[in-house]
């Protein structure tokens, strides 16, 4: 790596709009070119023109789901060093304001089906812990489940049904899917259909008619509060 390569990562991230844009992505959601745009306090086509060259340097990395495109930090290392640098910049001044996402509705942020799976944020959370508990593997694109998945699904009451989700097939066992409103990971393929499947089944969540929101029902709200844990329940739970 030469000094030339160095001042054009520094140039890159140290450009006003672009430091601002690459702050919102801080959270790990994906965000359209539009959001990115607010964040930087710039117009859609200047922002256009400023995410080509983040995406050229490999600091940003695109997403498409549907005909939508998304963008988002292009790895850990890249938001290690926004971290560091956001430290050393750091003031008394209030944080920037959180970009809002998704449907306004609060029912359908929390669950709603995408599908035949899971989405919102409660999806999401069950996501994160299958990934932190080993039960999931995700690398890029790709998702794997592991031997680790029916001890952390017992909690649900799922174990012989996870034969059929590692089975072979042409659909994948899991996949990861961006989720609209959290612009973070849900899972799909076979497990996310299943696990849908479930929630619905034992009354946990509810489908409600005309829409594809899903009511949290007070049986359901324990259910999944006692799997997922309080320190990530009430993050769901308090979330905007």
């Amino acid at each position: 790596m030469t000094t030339n390569q160095i001042a054009r990562i520094a140039a890159l991230v140290g450009e006003p709009a672009r430091t601002g844009m690459l702050v919102a992505l801080m959270d790990g959601r994906a965000l359209t070119a539009n959001e990115l745009a607010a964040a930087g306090r710039i117009t859609p086509a200047t922002a256009s023109r400023h995410l080509s060259l983040l995406v050229e340097a490999q600091l940003l990395k695109v997403e498409r789901q549907g005909r939508h495109r998304y963008h988002r930090l292009a790895s850990a290392e890249v938001a290690r060093v926004l971290e560091g640098i956001m430290q050393l910049a750091a003031q008394s001044t209030p944080p920037a304001a959180r970009i809002a996402t998704g449907p306004r509705d609060a029912t359908m942020r929390l669950a709603r089906t995408c599908y035949d799976h899971l989405a919102g944020g409660l999806a999401v959370a069950i996501a994160e812990k299958l990934v932190e508990d080993g039960a999931v593997v995700v690398e890029d694109d790709t998702a794997a489940v592991t031997d680790r998945a029916a001890v952390v699904l017992a909690g649900l009451g799922l174990r012989s049904e996870l034969v059929n989700v590692q089975g072979t097939g042409k659909r994948p066992a899991c996949r990861p899917c961006l989720d609209w409103g959290e612009r973070r990971m849900h899972l799909a393929g076979r497990l996310g259909t299943l696990l849908c499947a479930h929630s619905l089944e034992m009354g946990w969540l509810l489908q409600k008619p005309g829409t594809r929101a899903l009511a949290l029902t007070p049986r359901g709200a324990t259910a999944f509060r006692d799997w997922l844990g309080p320190q990530r329940w009430q993050h769901l739970a308090t979330a905007d």
